[in-house]
């Protein structure tokens, strides 16, 4: 009941045709497959919650029973929250793609990579200008 989609679906990596050039038709229409289909998963998540939500609206007379409810109520909503950010973070990417700007990093304009968007399809940095970014905020947050 918990448990969450935000795993990329699985799906079979690109294999990259000989002089194919990074981001042609093919790769971003294999992207768009692939969030697509994560965010029809998580869209199904969402609606079972809602039916969830609507089904266990009892009102338990015993204290611990409700807090017990109550309690899981929040623990889904949070991972509902998480996921409600995970689609917006998908339409981004969409965009990108629409825009023809997908697999190119918003920090410095280089290539992502394939392999790091098959695992993170909604990377919006290459993994040097990710990196820089968590040591900057983990020496600010310190």
């Amino acid at each position: 009941m918990f448990d969450t989609k935000t795993e990329v679906p699985s799906f079979s990596p690109y294999q990259v045709s000989e002089g194919e050039e990074y981001m042609s038709e093919k790769q971003l229409e294999h992207f768009r497959h692939i969030l697509l289909q994560w965010k029809k998963n998580l869209m199904a998540e969402v609606e079972q919650t809602m039916h969830h939500l609507q089904d266990d609206a009892a009102n338990f007379a015993d204290p611990n029973d409700r807090a017990t409810q109550e309690e899981g109520l929040t623990i889904e909503l949070r991972a509902r929250d998480r996921e409600r950010k995970l689609i917006k973070k998908i339409d981004e990417s969409m965009k990108t793609i629409d825009r023809s700007e997908y697999g190119f990093c918003e920090g410095c304009g280089d290539e992502i990579g394939l392999r790091r968007l098959e695992v993170r399809p909604t990377a919006m940095k290459c993994i040097d200008c990710k990196t820089r970014d968590e040591v900057r905020e983990k020496h600010l947050a310190g």
